[in-house]
């Protein structure tokens, strides 16, 4: 039960190829958004479709998957967590962060 704790999952498509970061020691990073559609019909009945973006964070071996087979437009199904921090910039402004730790990823459609 400590694994519902804190579990998304989320089908959606890539906004823009996977930026890569490359670590070191030889480990990467991916990091990507995804976007979510859900339509639903307005009060004049109106077909309605909202779309909400996902920031998504890969390590390791996974990362490695993501830079070799996905692009700008591929369709995925993630799980992970969510997290949330906070940075600041060069200027002194305290930013906030939320994204997904992706722990499983399954690609879906055509590659």
């Amino acid at each position: 039960m400590n694994a519902l704790k804190n579990k998304v999952q989320l089908i959606g498509n890539l906004g823009q190829d996977p930026e890569i970061v490359n670590l070191d020691g030889g480990s990467k990073l991916a990091k990507f958004s995804i976007a979510t559609n859900e339509t639903y019909k307005s009060s004049n009945g109106e077909k309605v479709t909202d779309t909400q973006w996902h920031n998504i964070v890969v390590w390791g071996k996974l990362a490695e998957v993501v830079e070799k087979f996905l692009s700008k437009g591929s369709e995925v199904a993630v799980e992970g967590k969510l997290i949330h921090r906070s940075y600041e910039t060069k200027e002194g402004e305290k930013r906030y962060v939320s994204e997904i730790k992706c722990n499983e990823l399954l690609m879906l459609g055509r590659q």
